[in-house]
């Protein structure tokens, strides 16, 4: 039986901006975006904050409303990844096992750690929350478990500062009970298709027919099912093991609503630009397209494609994008946010099978030696030293450079 726990830093970026600011610590804290540019939700707040009901993802006036002595913070993701590091040091002193699920949750499998050190899981999770208590001055829960998906569920039940146990002869009693949303990737869409079929809690769906979740969820239904019955069997990755990226993208809050097919390409053009040179940045090309939608109701929908070549361009993506795009939205409201991915990556070194009639491979090539030369135009003189002609059309749209806000995914969860 395995032994894994899931290391979760409570209110991770309000807890850090408390360390550098003593000052703001005895009220109501929130880690919040720029509201000029649309940004304006909460990010992290602190325990105060949350007592007063305070919830991570609402708007800013909403927070306000319920806290009124709010104290606002930007995000500063540098001093954030600086403690996830430190935190992370601080985990391999236990085991060699440690994979990162975002910058301030982790999963450390130490079954093969407990002999090696003459202790129980109990023992260790308490161990790590103490020293990173003491060591870097914010607080951790932990989830100790023998899967990753009970570990998770776990470090959730109690906080701060607390250790929740589900061992395998108990973990019917202790899990089934909750509420069907809080098991991992149960969302809101796929909570209000399970309470459709009157699944409610996380028992319920431990007990429905498979085939029922089959023809509801599809391939799914199946994974959550397995997940609600304790058969989660998914390894944590080992140091050293490799962290092949597995996509790249980048997504905006547009600061205005898109309204129109030219609003959605601009967005798209700025985004792929980035996606591309980052591609390139990491020597990888991609051999897929997965687009985010976000309406003004916070709705979202993705969707992706295949590509015919294999790409580190940005003409190809912002094409595909457009494509699923035409294909799978219908304007039924305008659209906040946009997102951008490049997907199923491969080395850029990777063959090609070339075409005596067909030669879409060396416009690919010329293309991306033109893409290379602006690369090195932006990183002499800067992102706004060349510009396509179409970011003209509306600067408030196009104006921000997402490269520098950058999002590089690791292998998920299912690997």
């Amino acid at each position: 039986m395995r032994s894994i726990l899931h290391v979760d830093m409570n209110n991770f970026y309000a807890s850090v901006e408390c360390l550098y600011r003593p000052e703001i610590r005895g009220y109501p804290v929130a880690v919040a975006g720029d509201p000029e540019n649309r940004h304006g939700i909460i990010l992290a707040k602190n325990m105060l904050a949350k007592k007063l009901g305070v919830t991570t993802g609402e708007a800013i006036w909403q927070a306000k409303l319920k806290a009124p002595g709010l104290v606002l913070v930007p995000p500063d993701y540098r001093k954030y990844l600086r403690f996830s590091r430190l935190a992370r040091q601080i985990y391999y002193d236990y085991t060699d096992q440690v994979e990162a699920f975002g910058l301030d949750e982790n999963w450390c499998d130490i079954t093969n750690s407990l002999q090696c050190l003459h202790s129980d899981p109990v023992t260790i999770a308490d161990s790590i929350r103490n020293r990173v208590k003491k060591e870097l001055g914010v607080t951790v829960s932990v989830g100790v478990s023998f899967n990753k998906i009970f570990a998770k569920l776990g470090s959730d039940m109690k906080k701060p500062d607390a250790t929740t146990v589900i061992p395998f002869d108990r973990y019917r009693e202790i899990v089934w009970p909750r509420p069907v949303n809080e098991l991992l990737y149960v969302g809101r869409a796929t909570t209000r298709k399970l309470q459709d079929i009157a699944v409610n809690t996380i028992g319920d769906l431990a007990n429905i027919d498979i085939e029922i979740l089959r023809r509801r969820l599809g391939k799914w239904g199946e994974i959550l099912w397995l997940f609600a019955n304790g058969m989660d069997t998914a390894p944590v990755r080992k140091i050293g093991e490799s962290e092949q990226i597995k996509s790249i993208g980048n997504g905006t809050t547009c600061p205005r609503d898109l309204k129109t097919e030219q609003d959605v390409k601009l967005v798209f053009t700025v985004l792929a630009e980035s996606v591309a040179a980052r591609l390139r940045d990491c020597g990888v090309k991609c051999q897929g397209v997965q687009i985010y939608l976000r309406d003004n109701d916070l709705m979202s929908i993705s969707r992706q494609k295949k590509l015919e070549y294999p790409c580190c361009t940005s003409r190809p993506l912002i094409d595909a994008a457009m494509e699923l795009f035409r294909q799978h939205y219908r304007w039924q409201k305008p659209l906040r946010g946009l997102g951008l991915s490049a997907i199923y990556l491969v080395t850029a070194d990777k063959h090609i099978q070339l075409s005596l009639f067909d030669d879409t491979v060396g416009q690919l090539i010329t293309q991306e030696q033109i893409e290379k030369a602006v690369d090195a135009i932006r990183f002499r003189y800067g992102h706004d030293a060349v510009l396509r002609a179409s970011m003209l059309l509306d600067k408030k749209l196009t104006g921000f450079n997402p490269k520098e806000d950058h999002t590089i995914h690791p292998y998920s969860y299912f690997r």
